[in-house]
């Protein structure tokens, strides 16, 4: 495209490529569906759209799948222990949401009777539902005129309209256009149809702008780099925590596990004892550390990266014949570890001291 005049941006090419290339997604009603008077589940929208901040459609899937074959409603999930959901969620990282989504489904069983509120504010007012998620669930699962923006929305907006303010002071602006897009009609098609372009079609690195409803409207395209959109701020540099983890086994095939505490990093989940690392301190990272004196044996270092930075742990591994009684942890048998809400941090941990503790740990 090159001096040719732009179109001004309509939902209606959208929805019409929306109609045939949607996405057929397990809590999804597609466009056929909706015309046969299939209504959206609220709970599905809520827990689809909760696991699906910062993760993949691909990785949440088979968890979407698992919490619902589990908690098939609201009430089911809000009846279930903790230490269920907290378990069943574990590998799909970013710990909060799993807390808050029980307290979420607490709240709607228990001051509204297991129905969802059906408007953005009603919505709000539940634990760990900001502005994203009210208006995605708002959108979706009621029809409701609300302005849905996630990561794949904002690049489309970004290249819709050239917006050259950098990430996150563009947000602001970026809102304001989705806002005067989406239609009084088909809102929650609108919305799925942003997400489902900005994954399929204006992708970050080599966007299918041919294929693309907006093409004729894109001003990021009429000016020949829709990469360059969106602007982001320069990254600073993720700094490098340091820490340690032991692992204790027994003889009999026991592992020696505690339970974080609930706020923070990784709160309420289960863990092989570690020291006391966070995302702004370095932990100790020798053997006076260790939950109990013992002859502790290096097995090398594991990385992860967290959002905000990346820690390295020194594992050490010790062999012993019985139990030792600790005041805040438990030996749970090794068999046993796949059911325990052990994050992908912890698996790396045990895994680097017992190879065979799991079949597969993700990097």
């Amino acid at each position: 495209m090159t001096s040719k005049t732009l179109t001004a941006p309509s939902a209606k090419p959208l929805l019409e490529w929306y109609d045939r290339h949607h996405r057929d997604l397990p809590w999804r009603i597609s466009p056929p569906m909706a015309a046969r008077g299939v209504k959206a589940n609220p709970y599905r929208i809520w827990l689809s759209e909760v696991m699906l901040q910062q993760t993949t459609v691909q990785a949440v899937k088979p968890y979407f799948a698992n919490f619902l074959a589990r908690w098939p409603t609201v009430n089911d999930l809000a009846a279930a222990p903790s230490d269920d959901v907290m378990a069943a969620w574990a590998g799909l990282g970013y710990y909060a949401r799993a807390r808050n989504l029980k307290k979420c489904a607490e709240a709607v069983a228990a001051e509204h009777g297991g129905i969802f509120p059906d408007s953005e504010e009603g919505l709000k007012s539940l634990p760990g539902i900001g502005d994203y998620t009210a208006a995605a669930v708002a959108a979706i699962a009621f029809n409701r005129q609300a302005a849905v923006m996630d990561g794949n929305v904002e690049r489309v907006i970004s290249r819709l309209y050239a917006i050259s303010t950098p990430l996150p002071t563009g947000k602001p602006l970026m809102k304001q256009k989705v806002v005067l897009l989406t239609p009084a009609d088909r809102p929650g098609d609108f919305a799925q149809a942003m997400m489902d372009l900005g994954a399929t079609i204006c992708t970050p690195k080599r966007p299918a702008c041919s294929l693309c409803p907006f093409n004729g409207s894109c001003e990021a395209l009429r000016l020949h780099d829709p990469e360059l959109f969106p602007v982001k701020a320069a990254k600073k540099d993720r700094p490098v925590r340091q820490g340690a983890a032991f692992v204790a086994v027994t003889e009999e095939g026991e592992i020696l596990l505690r339970r974080r505490i609930e706020s923070g990093l990784l709160g309420g989940m289960t863990e092989v004892p570690t020291t006391g690392w966070t995302a702004r301190i370095d932990g100790a990272t020798g053997t006076d550390a260790a939950p109990f004196p013992a002859e502790w044996q290096p097995c090398g270092t594991v990385i992860h990266v967290f959002t905000h930075f990346e820690l390295r742990l020194q594992i050490y591994r010790v062999a012993i014949a019985d139990p030792v009684e600790i005041n805040d942890g438990w030996w749970e048998p090794v068999t046993n570890l796949e059911a325990q809400a052990l994050p992908t941090i912890m698996k790396k941990a045990i895994a680097a001291a017992i190879p065979l503790a799991f079949k597969s740990v993700k990097e």
